[in-house]
C-alpha cells in the first residue's frame, strides 16, 4: 500500500521546488502566492510506493481563502500518513505559526527548514537538534533550490509515516489549556478520534466550519459558548486573538536560545534593494525599464534576428523549397505539393519561426521570477490596483497569464471575494500570454522594423485595459464593494538557479511547440483546403487559377465587421476568427496564405532589397499601413482568448451567463479600443473623417463617462470562503 506524504507550508517557502526535486515533475514554480491553486501529486523518485502531495501555500488552517480550504479538507478528510512541513529558515517566526496548527492535527510530521544556504550566508544560526527536541518532531535542514538535504527530509517523513508516532500539539497557558480540555471533554465521541485536539481548538476560536461539521445540540453549544466567554472575560481578549497570541508565545519560547540572527532588527540586503525597487516614486519607472529591456532583447534584437533566420532562411530558403522539390521529384500531384509545402509546412513554419524569440522571452521572465523581482511587481501593482477598486491579488493571475491564460484564470481562485474573482477572470486575459507574443512579434517585424516599443506598448496596453476595466466594472452593481486585503510574503532576493529557470522556460516553450504540432497543423490543413477550392463553376481545385476561393468568400463576409478597425480584408478577418481556436493560429494563417502570395508583389519586394516573409505579410495583408496593423494587434490581444482559456473561464465562473458576459465584454472592449486607435489615428495623421470616426468620438465620450460616473449601490455577494472548495 502506498505511503502518502503531504507537503505543507507558507507561500514562497519552497514547497513546489522541493516537490519537483523529489518527484521530477514539472509543476510550475513561481515567486508569488497562488501558483499552486490545487493540490498536485507525484510519486517519489526511486520509491514508487511513496506519493507526495503538494498542497497550496497557506498561512493558516483557518478557512478564509480557497487554498486554505483545499489544504484543510485534504488533511482532515484524506488524512495522509505524514506531513512534511516546509518552513523558510530566513523567517522562522512567521512560518512556524502554520507549524503549530499542523502539529495539532496529530498526523506524524517532519519539519524541513529550507533556505539554509541563505541562513548561513546571512550569518544566522539555527540549532536544528534543539529545535526538533522542543517541537517534538524530527527537523532537517535543506536547500530545495540546490537539492541539499531534500531526499533525507523525504526519507524522514516516510519513516515517520511508518512509525505512526503522532505529532505533539503545542502547549498553551494553563487557563487556555483548561478551557480547551473542557470543550474536548464536553464533545466527547462527537470529535473525530484522530483530530480531537484540533477540533477543540477550532471550537474555542468559534470556527464556523468546525461547528457546521459537528453540528452540536443547542444545549452543548450554549455550554461551550459559556466556557469560551468565561475564558475571554478572564483573559480580557476575544478567543481568536487569545489563540493567536498563545501560538506566537509558544514560538518565541521555542526559538529562544536555538535561533540566533546576526543582524536582528537590522536591514538585510533584500531590504536595501527594496528601498529602491519598491519606492513609491521609482517603482513604476523601474518596472517599465525592466520590461522594456526584456522585450528589447527578446523581440527587438536577438529575437528579431532569430525570427528572420527561422522564417526567411530555414523555412523560406531551405525547408519549403526542399519539400516542394522532393515532392515534385516523387511525382506527387500539384495539390498534394501545395498542401504539404505551402499549407502545412508554410503555416506551421510561420508559428515555429517565433519559438527562439519566445524562448528568450520566457528565459528572461523566468530569471525575474526566480530572483524574486516579480513578487515585488505584485506588491507595486497592489498600490495602483487598490486605487481603482481592484485587489493586489488580481495581479497575480495576470503575472501567471504572461505564460498562459489558462493557469492565470485558475489562479484567480486565491481571491476571496466572488465579485473580485469574477472581475479578475474577465480581465486577466488582457495581459499578453505566450501564444499572443508571436502576433506582437509579427506586427513589430512586418511594419515597425522589429521595434521593442511595439512589444512594450502591447504589454502596458494590457495592464491599462485591466485598470480601465477595473474602474468601469467596479462602478456596476455586481462588482461594487471594497477589494479584499492583499497580504503576501516577499521572498529574499537570491541568485537564479539554472535548473529552475531552464525548467520554467522549457515548460512554457514546449507547451507552445505542442500546440504548433497539433492544433496549428490541423488548422493549416483546413485553411489550405478552403483556400484551394472554389464553388465558381462547381466545386473544384483552383490550382494556378485566379478564381475566388471558399476561404476568400467566407472571409469577405466576416471582414465587413472589421472594416471600421482598419483591417477589413478577408485574410485578416479569417486570421482573427481562427485566433479564437488558438492565438498562435493568427500567425499560422498568415504563414499559409502568404505562402500562396501574389507573385508580382513578392518580386517587387525582392527588387527593393527586402524579401522577408514578415515584410510580405505587412504589405499584402495590411497594405503597408502600420496603423491598421497596430489596430489588428490590439484587437487580437484584448479580444476573447483561445478555446482552452474560454473553457477555463467556464469552469471557474461555473455559470453560463457569467461566461458569456466575460467573453462578450472582452470582445466589445477590444473592438472599441481598436476603433478609437485606428480612426483617431487616421484623423490625426491623414485628416480622414468618416462615420466610423464619429463613432470613435462617441466611444471615447462613453468611456470617459463610465470612468467618472458615480458607482452603483452595492449588492450583497457571497464570499469565496463560503464556497465549498474541491480538495
Amino acid at each position: 500500500m502506498a505511503i502518502r506524504i503531504a507537503l505543507a507550508g507558507n507561500p514562497n517557502s519552497g514547497k513546489t521546488t522541493l516537490f519537483n526535486d523529489l518527484t521530477g515533475a514539472n509543476a510550475y514554480v513561481g515567486n508569488w502566492p497562488g501558483v499552486t491553486v490545487e493540490k498536485k501529486e507525484g510519486r517519489m523518485k526511486k520509491q514508487n510506493d511513496v506519493i507526495l502531495t503538494d498542497l497550496p501555500g497557506i498561512y493558516s488552517l483557518s478557512p478564509y481563502t480557497p487554498e486554505e480550504i483545499v489544504a484543510r479538507n485534504y488533511l482532515l478528510e484524506q488524512s495522509p500518513d505524514a506531513i512534511l512541513n516546509i518552513v523558510d529558515g530566513t523567517n522562522l517566526e512567521r512560518n512556524l505559526y502554520l507549524t503549530t496548527q499542523l502539529l495539532e492535527t496529530g498526523i506524524p510530521m517532519v519539519i524541513a527548514v529550507n533556505m539554509m544556504d541563505v541562513v548561513r550566508k546571512n550569518g544566522d544560526s539555527i540549532n536544528i537538534a534543539e529545535l526538533g527536541s522542543r517541537l517534538g518532531c524530527k527537523v532537517i535542514e535543506i536547500s530545495a533550490l540546490k537539492g541539499e538535504g531534500t531526499f533525507a527530509a523525504a526519507q524522514a517523513a516516510v519513516s515517520a509515516a511508518k512509525s505512526g508516532k503522532k505529532a505533539l500539539p503545542p502547549k498553551f497557558s494553563d487557563k487556555v489549556e483548561s478551557c480547551i480540555s473542557q470543550i474536548e471533554s464536553s464533545f466527547g465521541n462527537m470529535l473525530p478520534q484522530s483530530f480531537g485536539r484540533w477540533y477543540a481548538v477550532k471550537l474555542f476560536e468559534r470556527d464556523e466550519k468546525a461547528l457546521e461539521k459537528l453540528n452540536p445540540s443547542g444545549e452543548l453549544r450554549s455550554r461551550t459558548e459559556k466556557q469560551i466567554t468565561d475564558c475571554e472575560r478572564e483573559m480580557d481578549d476575544d478567543s481568536e486573538s487569545i489563540i493567536t497570541n498563545e501560538r506566537y508565545e509558544f514560538i518565541a519560547k521555542t526559538l529562544r536560545g536555538c535561533y540566533k540572527k546576526k543582524n536582528a532588527g537590522g536591514e538585510t540586503v533584500s531590504d536595501k534593494i527594496d528601498r529602491v525597487v519598491t519606492n513609491r516614486i521609482l517603482a513604476l519607472p523601474i518596472f517599465a525599464l525592466v520590461m522594456f529591456l526584456v522585450y528589447k532583447i527578446s523581440i527587438g534584437t536577438i529575437g528579431d534576428w532569430t525570427v528572420g533566420f527561422m522564417n526567411d532562411t530555414l523555412f523560406g530558403e531551405w525547408i519549403v523549397p526542399a519539400a516542394t522539390s522532393g515532392l515534385e521529384d516523387l511525382g506527387c500531384a500539384s495539390w498534394l505539393v501545395g498542401l504539404i509545402a505551402d499549407g502545412i509546412i508554410g503555416g506551421v513554419g510561420a508559428v515555429l519561426g517565433f519559438v527562439p524569440q519566445l524562448l528568450i522571452l520566457f528565459l528572461m521572465l523566468s530569471i525575474l521570477e526566480d530572483i524574486g523581482y516579480m513578487a515585488r511587481v505584485a506588491f507595486i501593482m497592489d498600490r495602483i490596483f487598490r486605487r481603482f477598486g481592484l485587489s493586489g491579488k488580481s495581479f497575480i493571475p495576470m503575472l501567471v497569464s504572461s505564460g498562459c491564460g489558462v493557469p492565470g484564470i485558475m489562479a484567480s481562485r486565491t481571491i476571496e471575494q466572488e465579485r473580485d474573482r469574477r472581475m479578475t477572470i474577465m480581465t486577466t486575459c488582457f495581459v499578453p500570454c505566450g501564444a499572443k507574443m508571436p502576433i506582437v512579434g509579427l506586427i513589430a517585424g512586418a511594419l515597425f522594423g522589429g521595434s521593442a516599443w511595439v512589444a512594450v506598448s502591447a504589454y502596458f496596453i494590457g495592464v491599462a485595459a485591466v485598470v480601465v476595466s477595473g474602474i468601469i466594472l467596479k462602478k456596476t452593481k455586481p462588482f461594487t464593494g471594497e477589494p479584499a486585503p492583499f497580504v503576501m510574503e516577499l521572498p529574499a532576493y537570491h541568485a537564479p538557479t539554472a535548473v529552475n529557470i531552464l525548467r520554467a522556460t522549457w515548460e512554457r516553450g514546449w507547451s507552445f511547440i505542442k500546440r504548433a504540432g497539433t492544433v496549428i497543423v490541423a488548422a493549416s490543413i483546413v485553411i489550405w483546403v478552403l483556400n484551394s477550392l472554389t464553388f465558381e463553376g462547381g466545386l473544384h481545385y483552383i490550382g494556378e487559377g485566379d478564381e475566388k476561393s471558399l476561404l476568400n468568400a467566407i472571409g469577405e463576409v466576416i471582414a465587413v465587421v472589421f472594416k471600421p478597425l482598419g483591417f477589413g480584408n478577408w485574410q485578416a478577418a479569417v486570421a482573427t476568427v481562427l485566433g479564437l481556436v488558438a492565438k498562435e493560429e493568427v500567425v499560422g494563417t498568415f504563414g499559409s496564405l502568404t505562402s500562396m502570395a501574389n507573385a508580382d508583389l513578392a518580386m517587387e519586394l525582392v527588387e527593393a532589397g527586402d524579401s522577408s516573409k514578415l515584410t510580405l505579410i505587412g504589405q499584402e495583408i495590411f497594405g503597408g499601413s502600420g496603423l491598421a496593423a497596430y489596430s489588428f494587434m490590439i484587437f487580437n490581444l484584448l479580444c476573447a482568448p483561445c478555446f482552452a482559456a474560454m473553457g477555463a473561464i467556464k469552469r471557474e465562473m461555473n455559470n453560463s451567463k457569467w461566461t458569456f458576459a466575460a467573453i462578450g465584454y472582452m470582445c466589445g472592449f477590444a473592438y472599441i479600443v481598436s476603433l478609437i486607435v485606428y480612426r483617431l489615428g487616421m484623423l490625426f495623421t491623414e485628416g480622414s473623417f468618416t462615420v466610423s470616426t464619429a463613432a470613435a468620438f462617441i466611444a471615447v465620450a462613453a468611456l470617459i463617462w463610465l470612468l467618472v460616473r458615480r458607482p452603483s449601490k452595492s449588492v450583497k455577494v457571497k464570499s469565496a470562503a463560503g464556497v465549498t472548495a474541491d480538495a
